[in-house]
């Protein structure tokens, strides 16, 4: 097939070739590469890239180079006479020593990156990264401040009812914050099942693995805000878990620092505070949106044969403790986890929220649920 092609090659058919092809030499071929990112070892593992990539360019060049002169070069017609070789040890050692070499050439630049990349000493700065369905928790652990990272795009944006923002699927409520020039070490571990950390800016892309830490690091001189997001399929919401980065100066860090000390001493004295059941449904309400909406709908009625209605149950209705216990362990065996990682606050209103909403006020017992019977919940059973 191959001889006949180049047998009866000629201009017309060269023409058709070169017609066809024109259009993908016009094309943005630069906005299809991987990205160099803003730091030096994002940088580094670029540049090592495209040495990687123009090796394997200039092999298959020859390679398929001799393979087509060798098609056009040795038809029937010619060499009428065959040759009467049937092997070349010289060849034969040449081309195997040859790809063992270029390929101890690649490995020494690529060892080099690696090694720098998985360099797991201490940061400056050391924050746990840890997955959840479907969100991202950070703490960092010299400053004992902890939040949840969730989606913020609009539902309306991803149930096409509203045009898509610039950032559509990009926007956090909570931006992981660092400090410019400083080393920045990430814990990655995950609560229920495999996530993914990747944050292509810092070239880095790490598991997220329940049971297991993996680290990676990262030292940014340039603030700005850096997108990435989760890249393991980890449920029916895994589009749904961004990552943004803000990276800014040490003294505006230090402020920011600061400020979400503040906040977690506030949220930490409100466990004390007399809650009306007014108070406690509308913070529940920002709570169920973002934590329980997905699986039990905002109007509480769940999936039918995946996630129980939360509208009539028993439960809901009836039994606080039982629905205390469910929110702080979990459920063996079904798709509900624990939430024991939201604060008092954050539990006891989504608690009361649904004991409250869709009509179950008016069929249960009418019992709110404040953040002093989670603190009781906690506490150690003698």
């Amino acid at each position: 097939m191959f001889l006949n092609f180049f047998k009866y090659l000629n201009k017309k058919i060269l023409f058709v070739i070169l017609f066809i092809t024109a259009p993908l030499i016009n094309a943005d071929w630069f906005a299809l590469n991987m990205t160099r990112g803003i730091t030096d070892i994002s940088n580094e593992v670029f540049e090592l890239h495209m040495l990687i990539f123009w090796i394997c360019v200039v092999i298959g060049v020859l390679v398929f180079g001799v393979m087509f002169y060798s098609m056009y070069a040795h038809t029937r017609e010619k060499n009428p006479v065959p040759a009467t070789f049937d092997d070349n040890h010289k060849l034969e050692i040449a081309w195997t020593i040859i790809p063992f070499l270029i390929l101890i050439a690649m490995a020494v630049p690529a060892s080099k990156t690696l090694i720098k990349m998985y360099d797991d000493t201490a940061g400056d700065i050391n924050i746990q990264v840890t997955g959840y369905q479907w969100k991202w928790q950070y703490r960092y652990l010299e400053d004992d401040v902890s939040f949840f990272s969730n989606l913020a795009t609009d539902w309306d944006e991803i149930n096409n009812l509203v045009p898509k923002g610039e950032n559509y699927l990009q926007e956090v409520d909570e931006m992981v914050v660092i400090p410019t020039g400083k080393k920045v070490r990430f814990l990655i571990t995950a609560n229920d099942v495999i996530h993914s950390w990747w944050m292509p800016a810092f070239a880095i892309k790490q598991d997220a693995i329940p049971g297991f830490v993996n680290t990676a690091w990262t030292k940014v001189d340039v603030p700005g805000i850096y997108r990435g997001k989760c890249t393991e399929l980890c449920g029916k919401n895994h589009g749904f878990m961004p990552i943004v980065v803000k990276v800014v100066e040490q003294n505006e860090y230090e402020e920011w620092v600061g400020i979400k000390k503040e906040e977690a001493q506030k949220l930490a004295e409100l466990t004390t505070k007399e809650w009306t059941a007014e108070e406690l449904v509308s913070r529940g309400q920002s709570v169920y949106e973002v934590n329980c909406v997905a699986c039990h709908q905002t109007n509480g009625q769940g999936i039918a044969g995946i996630f129980p209605a939360l509208v009539g149950s028993d439960i809901v209705l009836n039994n606080k403790e039982r629905n205390i216990e469910i929110l702080m362990e979990g459920v063996q065996g079904a798709a509900m986890n624990s939430f024991s990682y939201l604060s008092e606050v954050e539990i006891a209103s989504v608690i009361t929220y649904t004991r409250q909403s869709w009509g179950n006020d008016e069929k249960g017992d009418g019992e709110v649920v404040v953040p002093k019977d989670i603190v009781d919940y906690k506490e150690p059973k003698i």
